[in-house]
């Protein structure tokens, strides 16, 4: 197919910046077709920790800053999922 400016032909979930943090990052992604984009932070043990996204959002790209005021020093995960697309990257806080 062709390619369309301003649409991801993929699906991508980008690695945090910056990383380490302290207190905020921002964290990037791409979605390829419009529909419904959770994005969610976890801590090493699995609990979610913070909603980020969770709503309709047209194809294109994103940023979201994630402000780890108030969460202790360690390892995060944090995971995209949209459409049939789930990816899953960490990230660390440290203070």
């Amino acid at each position: 197919g062709e390619a369309v400016i301003g649409i991801p032909d993929k699906f991508e979930l980008s690695q945090n910046y910056p990383n380490p943090f302290n207190p905020k990052t921002v964290i990037r992604y791409e979605i390829r077709v419009t529909g419904i984009a959770k994005l969610k932070v976890f801590d090493v043990l699995g609990n979610e920790i913070a909603e980020l996204v969770n709503e309709k959002q047209n194809a294109g790209s994103y940023s979201v800053e994630f402000d780890g005021n108030g969460f202790a020093s360690g390892v995060y995960f944090y995971r995209l999922e949209s459409d049939n697309f789930i990816d899953i990257k960490r990230m660390m806080l440290i203070k």
